[in-house]
């Protein structure tokens, strides 16, 4: 198999539902999808890993004339060396752990630096993000319903919607850990 970044994976990945996309398609796909479990690659990495992609055979492309404008639009699609390599990398390579980053967690870990209500500021903020991506990922789980292609896409954009639930409950349980800490400490401040 070759040695491919992720990120490559994740464009074939996208391409292998049988369409012929755009980088700007290829993007959109991502950011419906792909940001809420992986990342959502940048315009400039897709169009890369589509150079490698065609560079390695596993991807064509061509040019389309437009529906609108003057300018041409290049279109790509997977190859079956591509189908086959990216059907191969799902089955065969070793699962990397997730990394766990998680900004209000270190600010949390710091809290002896900060305000209690510094950190109630942050974590209900991180609330308010977890509810917002929850109920995006609910809107798009109900979108990716009506491609029957999708199906797989969908239960990863349902496990997006559990996830970023939980994170909500995670940061509640938080705030309540925080106001039992301060009780105990009679409201005192750290230095």
């Amino acid at each position: 198999m070759p040695g491919l970044p992720a990120t490559s994976w994740a464009v074939l990945g996208l391409l292998s539902f049988g369409r012929e996309l755009s980088g700007y398609d290829l993007k959109k796909w991502s950011d419906w999808s792909l940001r809420f479990f992986y990342w959502s690659p940048s315009f400039s990495q897709i169009y890369g890993e589509l150079k490698r992609l065609e560079k390695a055979g596993f991807a064509t492309s061509r040019l389309v004339a437009p529906e609108v404008g003057t300018r041409d639009k290049r279109v790509y699609r997977i190859t079956d060396e591509g189908l086959a390599a990216v059907r191969a990398w799902a089955r065969t390579a070793p699962l990397d752990p997730p990394v766990l980053k998680h900004g209000p967690m270190l600010r949390l870990w710091l809290g002896h630096l900060l305000e209690p209500e510094q950190m109630r500021e942050i974590l209900a903020g991180h609330r308010a993000y977890a509810e917002t991506m929850r109920q995006r990922a609910e809107e798009d789980v109900e979108g990716a319903k009506a491609d029957e292609a999708w199906a797989y896409p969908t239960l990863t954009l349902k496990w997006a919607e559990r996830y970023y639930a939980s994170e909500r409950d995670l940061a509640d349980a938080m705030l309540a850990d925080i106001e039992e800490l301060e009780r105990r400490r009679g409201g005192r401040t750290r230095p």
